[in-house]
């Protein structure tokens, strides 16, 4: 792993057989994958909602309450007469003024955990109540419908790629995670092929076996890999100390080079403000304010990229945090853990609108208080996957929960996909990348007959 720069770290049912033991594969008939690509960015420490989107129809009251944190009312960034954005998030809004970013308010759950891991492993296994679960609801999803999310026949694309050294674990599965952690596409080595002889009929040949598996689907990942990072190309400008536009870079260029990955996560740390969130001369400065100008610019040149490489109908993203902070600060120019905040959804096909209310603000609120939740992030899941992925609704709310509320959180975008005259026929045409500058793939699929492929 550490020659290749790739890592595909499976859990071990029994420590035996974790390849072989996967259960087997529903699909859904006459359905098949699109090449359509969600990217899921993690505001890890827990975003200050009330200092990003900021309810401007509250002002006074939150003036009242946090005084040492608020930002000066004239420096927020007017979306609507009520909703501004913090002013290092220009980019932002000007993203939003040309129908590029959609706003959830209030997004998180029922009694909410505070601890940041707890908090974490519940925004990626999406359970129940207070449940354990032990998968991610992206590996539920593409175990209950891998037909939707088929990057490939042969293993060779894996289904998702997390953009550092450590996996993310929303896409568990129920035997192993499938996602590859992904630090730097051109750092990669070619894994030596290596002649294998039969492992012995025993408890060490199973595991053996397994640790071969492994192996053989890693190293065909890194040739795939850099055979897309090395097909792909990036047409914007992406600020080179920006560590999210990098990791958002890399997403563009590979999914530009043909990678048919559907999921990519990415990263941003910092958000855990507890003191000197801002400068105390100037509430427009500071920690918080330094990773929403990050923000906001890693997504901005991501946006222009995919505009000009000409894939935006492909790929919509969304911010997630694992909690929000407190309503009032606290004694050290920060804020506390609290419960629920905005998510913000990008790209050219989410439904450019605040979704729900602005949360209201009492001047007697507790020192321990968190804005209240109204919606539930698992229908924000469920929805992407509804009408993005094309999942079914039952099969949504097999995948999250019975309760699931469908949301309207994307408009009308048609992403083009090949087929033949009736998409019921076994005829199957699909080419990727798709548009292309120099070459492409093309994959067609009859019973039998001859061909005459025409390119025009």
């Amino acid at each position: 792993m550490r020659i290749s720069g790739t890592f595909t770290i499976p859990a071990l049912l029994n420590g035996v057989e974790v390849f072989a033991n996967a259960p087997a594969l529903a699909s859904v008939p006459g359905v098949e994958a699109s090449d359509r690509v969600l990217v899921m960015i993690h505001l890890d420490g827990g975003n200050d909602g009330l200092n990003t989107v900021v309810p401007l129809d509250q002002y006074k009251n939150l003036h009242t309450v946090r005084p040492d944190i608020l930002l000066p009312e004239k420096s927020v960034l007017p979306i609507t007469d009520e909703v501004g954005f913090h002013p290092a998030m220009q980019l932002l809004q000007q993203s939003f003024q040309e129908g590029n970013i959609g706003i959830i308010q209030n997004v998180g759950y029922r009694n909410q955990n505070r601890s940041h891991f707890r908090s974490t492993d519940i925004w990626n296994s999406a359970p129940v109540s207070e449940e354990l679960r032990t998968t991610g609801w992206l590996g539920r999803a593409f175990e209950h419908a891998p037909s939707l999310f088929k990057a490939n026949k042969d293993h060779q694309h894996p289904r998702a790629v997390t953009m550092g050294t450590i996996v993310s674990e929303s896409c568990q599965g129920s035997v192993y995670n499938h996602s590859l952690a992904l630090a730097d596409p051109f750092a990669l080595a070619p894994i030596p092929a290596v002649v294998h002889g039969q492992p012995d009929d025993d408890h060490y040949g199973q595991v053996l076996g397994s640790i071969r598996h492994l192996f053989d689907r890693t190293s065909n990942y890194t040739e795939t890999i850099l055979e897309a990072a090395e097909s792909g190309n990036n047409l914007a400008d992406y600020p080179a100390s920006n560590q999210l536009a990098q990791q958002l870079r890399n997403v563009a260029l590979l999914i530009s080079g043909g990678l048919r990955t559907k999921v990519y996560h990415c990263r941003l740390t910092g958000f855990d403000t507890h003191a000197n969130q801002v400068l105390e001369s100037d509430h427009t400065i500071g920690p918080h304010a330094h990773l929403l100008q990050t923000l906001s610019e890693a997504i901005a040149s991501f946006l222009e990229d995919l505009k000009l490489l000409g894939i935006s109908h492909r790929v919509i993203g969304t911010t997630y945090s694992e909690f929000g902070r407190r309503i009032r600060s606290n004694h050290s120019n920060g804020s506390d853990h609290g419960d629920a905040a905005p998510m913000l959804l990008f790209g050219n096909c989410v439904n450019s609108q605040i979704l729900g209310t602005n949360p209201q603000i009492s001047p007697e609120v507790d020192i321990s208080e968190g804005i209240p939740m109204e919606f539930d992030f698992k229908d924000v899941y469920g929805s992407l996957l509804e009408e993005w992925f094309s999942m079914e609704a039952s099969q949504v709310k097999q995948v999250l929960y019975q309760d699931y509320q469908k949301l309207p959180i994307l408009s009308p975008c048609e992403a083009p996909f090949a087929y033949g005259k009736d998409p019921t026929d076994p005829f199957r045409l699909a080419s990727y990348p798709n548009p292309f500058e120099s070459s492409t793939n093309i994959e067609f699929e009859i019973p039998e007959g001859i061909v005459h492929l025409h390119i025009f």
